[in-house]
């Protein structure tokens, strides 16, 4: 890893980034509409909805625009006839507006409220590590996720795992096996089974 920690953070984001585009450029034809670990979404939805996470970074990192200005233009269906190119040039925008210079110390206006830029990095990164799990799952790739995400991961939700299941918008904790490795702590703590 780099040098400095926000080197170190867009190195890991980078990394997540490019584990769940392997996937996307993974899913078959026939795959679009298969189920996903995330029990409202299909895989179409699910790869949707972190391309969608992408596609927000620009505006509200390099533009310092909130999410009211941005209103609902990123709202629906995103992929269109091209999903993995949509995703790519998601991605890509994404990583460049995390790395330009000072963008990690910026405060980003989100929905809950002023963050900073290195903490919004990090959520997305692990949003990215998370779905690629349920990604490589409901697709039937290799669902082992590199260690050092996973770690930086476990770092990013335990300050808040008590509390999420709560918000609706992850499944209660799934208990924690004796001696589990750490891939399925974090799994656990966001309501899914490995």
């Amino acid at each position: 890893m780099g040098g400095s920690p926000t080197d170190a953070l867009l190195e890991r984001h980078a990394e997540a980034l490019r584990l769940f585009g392997e996937r996307v450029h993974a899913v078959r034809e026939d795959q679009w509409g298969a189920p996903t670990p995330c029990t409202d979404w299909t895989v179409r939805d699910l790869v949707n909805h972190v391309t969608g996470e992408q596609l927000w970074i620009p505006p509200l990192v390099t533009e310092g625009r909130s999410v009211e200005e941005v209103g609902d233009a990123l709202s629906g269906d995103l992929l269109g006839e091209d999903p993995a190119g949509v995703w790519d040039g998601a991605a890509a925008a994404a990583h460049a507006a995390f790395a330009e210079p000072g963008a990690l110390d910026r405060t980003v206006s989100l929905s809950y409220g002023p963050t900073p830029g290195s903490a919004y990095c990090s959520e997305l990164t692990t949003d990215c590590v998370v779905h690629a799990w349920d990604l490589s799952r409901a697709i039937g790739a290799d669902d082992r996720l590199p260690d050092d995400l996973v770690e930086a991961s476990i770092k990013q939700v335990m300050p808040y795992a008590d509390g999420l299941a709560a918000s609706g918008l992850f499944a209660p904790p799934v208990d924690i096996p004796p001696g589990a490795d750490a891939q399925t702590r974090l799994l656990a703590m966001l309501g899914r089974a490995s």
